[in-house]
């Protein structure tokens, strides 16, 4: 398992947010962590990936402990795009993308290799940001900001990659484009992958598999057709679907808002 959780709990200052999450990602597989707000979804992704400590339970990166490994070593293996990138100041994207190069690199070393250059300029191709190459970061549009920092990933060479709401920023055209440049990474080059998603129809059309979370813990995990169901969305996300067959896969159309007030009603008659 390139990433796996062990009765994994934690959060902010005392307060648990998720609560003994033990879960697995096999290699080569996309998992998508979905659930309505508040739910612990961002929070598991950042104890995952090492920017949080666990209160308690661990988080094992290739079998072992990753809250025990030196950063360079874990950022050797495991990339994340968070939700909220810090833009620095001065940096052209070219700059920004070759930082990724810094975890293969021997502290002595100060210019980029040949190899380095060549995993430089692919992340930059991949993510179509090679004509900004030499542009601010600071300048760049949202989505074009967001492409960078994927390609900040990308040159980590990473085994696993985890995005927390890689779409926030995107229109609906460049959502489409990065999630299938995740789809062919994920499938010719077997990269593993974890996104946290709000939108549950893109989270059916490319995950392996589905976590549904509600308050800190997880409802149900597997494929997106066992996972998806009127029944789970109704209890964890509080609405009223209708699940269909389309020619992208299994898709969710919603129907209404459910009441609480009158669910609760009914529920005590």
């Amino acid at each position: 398992m390139p990433l796996e959780t062990n009765n994994l709990s934690g959060g902010y200052d005392s307060k648990p947010i998720v609560q003994e999450i033990s879960i697995a990602l096999q290699a080569g597989e996309w998992l998508s962590l979905v659930g309505a707000n508040g739910s612990g979804k961002s929070t598991l992704l950042k104890l995952m990936s090492r920017l949080l400590k666990p209160q308690t339970g661990a988080v094992l990166l290739d079998g072992k402990v990753i809250h025990t490994q030196k950063a360079t070593a874990v950022a050797q293996k495991l990339a994340l795009l968070p939700q909220q990138q810090t833009i620095p100041a001065g940096l052209s994207v070219r700059q920004l993308v070759s930082l990724g190069r810094t975890p293969h690199q021997p502290w002595w070393q100060w210019e980029l290799d040949a190899e380095d250059r060549d995993k430089v300029e692919k992340a930059l191709e991949l993510t179509r940001m090679k004509s900004l190459c030499d542009r601010p970061v600071e300048q760049l549009s949202g989505g074009e900001r967001q492409r960078a920092f994927l390609a900040l990933a990308l040159a980590q060479d990473p085994q696993v990659l985890l995005l927390d709401e890689p779409t926030t920023y995107l229109d609906i055209r460049y959502q489409l484009q990065l999630l299938e440049l995740l789809k062919q990474l994920n499938k010719e080059q077997k990269l593993s992958i974890i996104t946290v998603l709000h939108d549950v129809n893109l989270a059916a059309r490319y995950s392996s598999r589905i976590a549904l979370l509600s308050q800190g813990k997880i409802w149900a995990v597997g494929e997106p057709r066992i996972v998806l169901t009127p029944e789970h969305l109704a209890d964890v996300l509080g609405i009223e679907v209708a699940v269909l067959e389309t020619p992208v896969g299994l898709q969710i159309c919603s129907l209404a808002a459910i009441d609480e007030e009158y669910e609760a009603a009914s529920n005590n008659e």
